[in-house]
């Protein structure tokens, strides 16, 4: 077992095209989003395992002896698998909650908690550690941000086990891992997902493994090699949605106007597949204006698609008008009703330009980020490469 401090992270991700239309069978383009989820494992050796997740307000430890104790059968399988439901209840009395802690609280401590127990058990006893999550993410947004902690947590604890290698090579910033182990990471990383929201797609943990950007569609996933990354705004208009509530909209109204629906869902998979393909293009050749040309025109006809559909909001339209006003085009992402959109920047937009369309949509309630989509991976890193800011979140390193 490793004993040296590990500092892993992970990125969100956001839906370039195909949201709701993946639903009915259609393409859909997962892109990691470059807002980071960071993670740092503290071996030690004073009998505790700790878990530290200050952007939601979590803290708590157990006694590794106590643990060690308690009958683990519920965990003993050949194979690795998704927790069943009778899984998860028993990893409710491990976790000993107190009363006051939040659904959202206690699925953390259990993703986390199935984690540990299932791939230290192999040890000859369970290790004592701290581990400290921070995120750029924000919870909640369908960003991909319990997806991040998930294949965060399963990494750092799979290489402190060394089922896989620590990949950082001396004098190196950041690793990455192979394919093969990436492929463990992302296994892993399901069950917590799993455990987090009972049957995930497994999209989000496969982006925040893989990083840049994935083909979707009817449970088959594929990676564009080498996709460019393109500079975004992203917009989180913090108005609520209820992704289920919106799923249902969209099927109420295909059912209600089939011939009307359909075709709607066959010009986004349609839109879909004209983005995979120029990103292709772009990928295999220096990327020209035209193609960015050509990804604003697509993001307009996605965003009034979407509307049509009926997961538009005021908050959306007004995002899209307040960047238009700016040269800039946008759409929702994700299930819309709400929630977050994206701005495309292209590379001969000026700084002055996004600073005043980030002031513009501040000035509207919206919390804005400059960021990029197409970003890496699930990272391994040294602690002098992370800013100042992401040590002092994980403890001052």
């Amino acid at each position: 077992m490793l004993s040296e401090v590990l500092l892993v992270s992970a990125p969100g991700k956001v839906i370039l095209h195909g949201e709701h239309a993946v639903v009915h069978g259609k393409v859909a383009l997962a892109v990691a989003l470059n807002l980071r989820t960071f993670l740092q494992l503290q071996p030690h050796s004073n009998g505790r395992v700790g878990l530290n997740l200050p952007n939601i307000g979590v803290k708590r430890a157990w006694d590794v002896a106590r643990l060690q104790l308690l009958d683990m059968s519920f965990l003993e399988q050949g194979d690795v698998m998704a927790p069943t439901p009778e899984k998860v209840e028993k990893l409710k009395e491990v976790a000993d909650f107190p009363e006051d802690c939040t659904n959202h609280e206690r699925l953390a401590v259990l993703a986390f908690l199935h984690l540990y127990l299932s791939i230290c058990r192999k040890q000859r006893a369970l290790p004592s550690l701290d581990i400290t999550v921070c995120s750029e993410l924000p919870a909640g947004a369908g960003l991909g941000s319990s997806a991040a902690y998930s294949v965060c947590l399963a990494a750092a604890l799979l290489t402190l086990c060394e089922e896989i290698p620590n990949p950082l090579k001396d004098g190196e910033a950041t690793g990455r891992w192979t394919a093969e182990d990436l492929e463990l990471i992302n296994t892993w990383a399901f069950q917590g997902e799993s455990v987090i929201h009972g049957n995930p797609s497994g999209v989000d943990n496969a982006i925040s493994t893989w990083g840049g950007v994935l083909r979707y569609q009817q449970g088959k996933m594929s990676a564009l090699k080498r996709p460019p990354a393109l500079k975004i705004l992203l917009t989180n208009t913090k108005v609520p949605r209820s992704t289920r509530d919106l799923v249902l909209r969209v099927r109420n109204r295909l059912l209600k106007f089939p011939e009307i629906v359909a075709p709607l869902l066959t010009s986004i998979d349609a839109i879909s597949l004209e983005c995979e393909q120029v990103l292709r293009e772009m990928a295999a050749a220096a990327p020209t204006p035209e193609h960015y040309l050509l990804l604003e025109e697509l993001v307009d006809m996605n965003q009034h698609q979407l509307n049509a559909l009926g997961v538009g909001h005021a908050s959306l339209d007004q995002l899209c008008q307040v960047t238009m006003a700016h040269g800039l085009h946008s759409k929702l992402t994700g299930a819309g009703g709400g929630g977050c959109g994206i701005t495309l920047l292209r590379p001969d937009v000026e700084e002055p330009v996004v600073e005043a369309t980030k002031q513009a949509l501040s000035g509207c309630g919206f919390d804005c980020w400059k960021t990029s989509i197409g970003a890496p991976g699930i990272s391994i890193h040294s602690a002098a490469s992370l800013d100042t800011a992401v040590r002092q979140a994980l403890g001052g390193l």
